[in-house]
């Protein structure tokens, strides 16, 4: 079918025409709220206080998803939401990293709010067009696109029943169908999800962006949580915005110079810098690989081991010969970082697209390393397949990357076999298998059924059907909160275990990725300086996420002196070059300090949020113990000199004569409780008690003192 004769299928069952409201300081003051149970279409003012208090982006999507929601809200129920939105300084094109928005949903995998930070054109697209946020419920009857025109001041509701399910495809045949030729590409921008979201809770959004020098539609993802399995929940096949273009001041900033003025100094950094420090413009977070694998933190055989003998075969020059070079690769417009790499004209090699060229967005590190070496697996090949096969079924490739990983290690213990998973040899290393699941997952058929909930989800079945000793299970299932964790072994570092299981969301590295100022620069020695760097790190990253920032332009590539300031780890130059550019977007007066505590408002709301989804607590920042320690004999075995010397010289314990699992139960105890030890200097730090809930005088002293807020808190204190 052509694509006249799919638009031609497009059934309307709803336009709202719209005042468009243009930019002010970065702001519309305008919501678009959309229930597509009922096609409701209809605008909201932003309240003073919401916007004082909460900023934008990740802040206005849990202020109205708290308001849009009941505690018990199912993450399937129609009621709970889907809220899009970018922030005051997103959508700016004089400073690299500013195309970022927040995506925020009651998740699938944890039952608690999820966040997620994706790149790509729609956030700011939804500004342009006169929307600071955009607010979506109810689940339709039939598959739905909807389209925002932000050139002609129009939201339409249309069944789409012909449009492609998975997203390489769907971008595309949107971009096409409502860009009027070449050049308005564009100005088009997509959200989508795809086939494994539909018959799985772990799926995830693609954001697509148009490059036009590779004349494709490629994709960045919103991956965690299963925000695309609530997408595809509520029968949204896809998100299209349409603007007119993107130029110069369309954020209507008060001191457009300022901004130029950082931006030309940071372009300037990337240009001298990058390819001494990260080569983020050669291999984008790829780097990280090898840098990883000598210090021991790239995650081998689910966690077990932190570097491997063949991690060679997939480290940064592997990924840098498949990459396209020297071509911009910024998913925004005026994002000089380049780092959206891209694998050009793969020819797939298994499952429904066999035989098709497609552009491959990554892999990414996050993607190598999981797909790769967690698995056992270092082939390449299967790590863009499985890349972009992820992609394009919408599942989030991080927590498949765990969850794979999981399924191999149970497998290789009895815990799982040929008979459980309807015929899959599913041993590390074995990607022809490996890839099997993925495609089961996205049919909605086999063992791809049980995979596709999560590594949670699987454990406590294993568990109930008596498959495994259920302390073993607890011990290697990676994930927190319900979430799967990121892609660092973090056993050796005491401030990633804290990054990781004591984040709002789940184990997930944007919200805290200590591993690199711990483990390898060295910046936060001392069990103090972890413990701030808990607190403020932690902090930085929520306001990105407030205000449409990525995080990458911040601390990856650093100022030639940076070493030599009182905060390197903070890169002092880089903070103030955004409290420069939020004063000259928004005009509001703004510090360093401000920028903090604009932050813990947010932050702290998250907490309370969490508590009244029945969450929030103190046990719900445990680690399981791989995080921390070896688990078998093998990981002890491994590294038996380092945790020997730990046995002698910081716990005082003889480790001669000992057996191994002797010398276990003993630095078990001694990393459980300095992990306990950690909870209690972070909590302190964040001005919360001893169980990890806000306490009433600090949310007082920050101005987050709602009455609903201490209502949720109070039996708490």
């Amino acid at each position: 079918m052509d694509l006249e004769q799919i638009r031609s299928q497009h059934n309307l069952l709803k336009k709202w025409d719209y005042k468009w409201t243009p930019l002010d300081k970065g702001y519309t003051d305008k919501i678009l709220y959309i229930n597509v149970g009922d096609n409701d279409i209809r605008d909201k003012n932003v309240p003073p206080v919401m916007k004082e208090k909460f900023i934008g982006g990740k802040g206005y999507g849990l202020r109205l998803l708290w308001d849009g929601t009941k505690p018990d809200t199912k993450w399937d129920d129609p009621e709970n939401e889907i809220i899009i939105s970018s922030g005051p300084v997103g959508g700016i094109t004089q400073y690299s990293g500013t195309g970022k928005s927040l995506v925020v949903s009651i998740s699938p995998q944890t039952n608690s709010v999820i966040d997620s930070n994706v790149g790509g054109f729609f956030g700011p697209f939804l500004k342009f067009s006169g929307f600071d946020a955009l607010e979506i419920q109810g689940r339709a009857k039939s598959d739905v696109v909807i389209f925002i025109d932000g050139v002609n001041h129009f939201v339409e509701i249309f069944e789409a029943p012909y449009e492609a399910a998975d997203s390489h495809i769907l971008a595309e045949q949107l971009t096409d169908i409502f860009a009027d030729n070449e050049s308005e590409k564009r100005n088009i921008g997509v959200v989508s999800s795809g086939s494994a979201a539909e018959h799985s809770l772990i799926g995830m959004l693609n954001f697509s962006f148009y490059d036009p020098r590779r004349k494709k539609v490629r994709l960045k993802q919103a991956g965690r949580g299963g925000i695309g399995s609530v997408f595809r929940n509520k029968r949204i096949k896809a998100l299209v915005c349409k603007v007119p273009g993107v130029k110069g001041n369309l954020n209507n900033v008060v001191d457009l110079e300022a901004i130029m003025e950082r931006g030309r100094r940071f372009n300037r950094e990337i240009r001298e810098l990058d390819d001494k420090q990260c080569q983020m413009r050669q291999t984008g977070t790829a780097h990280l690989m090898e840098i990883m694998n000598d210090h021991d933190l790239l995650p081998v055989h689910n966690y077990k081991f932190g570097s491997h003998p063949e991690a060679y075969r997939i480290d940064s020059t592997v990924w840098k010969s498949h990459f396209t070079q020297n071509v911009p690769d910024g998913c925004w417009f005026g994002c000089n970082m380049s780092c959206s790499k891209g694998v050009d004209n793969y020819e797939v090699q298994t499952g429904p697209y066999r035989g098709q060229l497609v552009i491959v967005d990554g892999p990414e590190y996050e993607n190598a390393a999981g797909l790769g070496s967690n698995c056992g697996i270092f082939d390449p090949g299967y790590i863009i397949e499985t890349n972009f096969y992820c992609d394009t079924y919408g599942i989030c490739t991080i927590t498949w990357s765990t969850l794979s990983a999981f399924v191999m290690e149970c497998y290789e213990n009895g815990i799982l076999n040929k008979e459980r998973t309807g015929g899959l040899d599913l041993r590390f290393g074995n990607s022809k298998d490996a890839l099997e699941m993925l495609h089961q997952v996205a049919r909605g058929e086999g063992f791809g059924k049980i995979a596709g909930t999560g590594v949670r989800r699987m454990k406590e079945l294993f568990i109930a059907n008596g498959w495994g000793e259920e302390s073993f299970l607890r011990d290697i299932a990676m994930e927190a909160k319900g979430l799967e964790y990121s892609q660092y072994m973090s056993k050796e570092s005491l401030a990633q275990q804290g990054g990781f299981a004591m984040t709002n969301k789940g184990p997930q590295h944007d919200e805290a990725w200590l591993i690199f100022m711990d483990m390898v620069n060295n910046q936060i020695p001392t069990f103090e300086n972890k413990a701030e760097a808990l607190h403020y790190f932690p902090m930085f990253r929520t306001w990105f996420g407030l205000v449409g920032l990525c995080k990458l332009p911040w601390n990856d590539v650093e100022p030639e002196n940076n070493a030599s300031t009182s905060e390197p780890a903070k890169v002092p130059e880089h903070v103030d070059n955004y409290v420069t550019i939020y004063k000259a977007v928004t005009g509001r007066e703004f510090s360093k300090e401000r920028l903090i505590e604009d932050s813990e408002r947010v932050y702290n709301f998250q907490r309370v949020f969490n508590l009244r989804r029945g969450y929030g607590t103190r046990k719900f920042d445990a680690q399981p113990y791989r995080a921390a320690g070896p688990v078998t004999v093998e990981e002890y075995e491994s590294r038996a000199e380092r945790y020997d010397k730990q046995l002698r010289e910081e716990i005082g314990t003889d480790p001669d004569g000992k057996t191994v699992t002797e010398k276990m139960k003993i630095l078990r105890e001694y990393r459980e409780a300095r992990y306990e030890s950690l909870l209690d200097a972070v909590y302190k730090r964040r001005g919360w008690n001893n169980n990890g809930v806000p306490k009433i005088e600090f949310l007082k002293k920050i101005g987050m003192d709602f009455p609903e807020v201490i209502d949720v808190i109070r039996e708490y204190q």
